[in-house]
């Protein structure tokens, strides 16, 4: 397959696999892109993964990964199922995961989440909250009592 080809395929042109066959055999290519400097305004959502290289203000609201890459800015809020940070990023973040902020990453706002990492030399300014999402755990009626062998 010729270098070309590639690029048209993982943009969605030219080929028989749909964007979910590409996501299985590369978990790591994200579905959504704002390639290194670009600057884009306004709201994301959906399902799949996102990644921002340059800059970007607005709303970001997705069912996936969303990743700031280092040399990013963004300027939103963001609610997604895990959140990467290797830029600069100014908001408020919901995860139901994980956020995890890179050596490289910089976090000024609220974080909400329910796991959170910050690796040496990043930066957070601001409120974290960690949260563990609640157990489910049977009505009492439901458990069976622990089985006793008779003596």
């Amino acid at each position: 397959m010729s270098s070309f080809s590639a690029i048209l395929r993982f943009l969605g042109f030219g080929g028989d696999s749909s964007p979910a066959d590409r996501r299985l055999r590369d978990p790591v290519a994200p579905v959504g892109l704002i390639g290194e400097g670009l600057e884009m305004k306004g709201e994301v959502s959906g399902e799949g993964d996102f990644q921002v290289l340059g800059k970007f203000e607005g709303e970001i609201t997705l069912t996936g990964t969303v990743h700031v890459g280092e040399g990013a800015e963004v300027d939103a809020n963001i609610s997604a199922t895990a959140i990467v940070i290797g830029g600069v990023v100014r908001g408020n973040l919901s995860a139901s995961t994980r956020v995890e902020i890179l050596p490289t990453g910089t976090l000024t706002g609220t974080l909400k989440s329910g796991s959170f990492t910050a690796a040496e030399g990043a930066s957070v300014k601001g409120e974290v909250w960690v949260e563990r999402q609640p157990r489910l755990v049977p009505p009492l009626d439901d458990r069976s009592a622990p089985s006793v062998p008779a003596r």
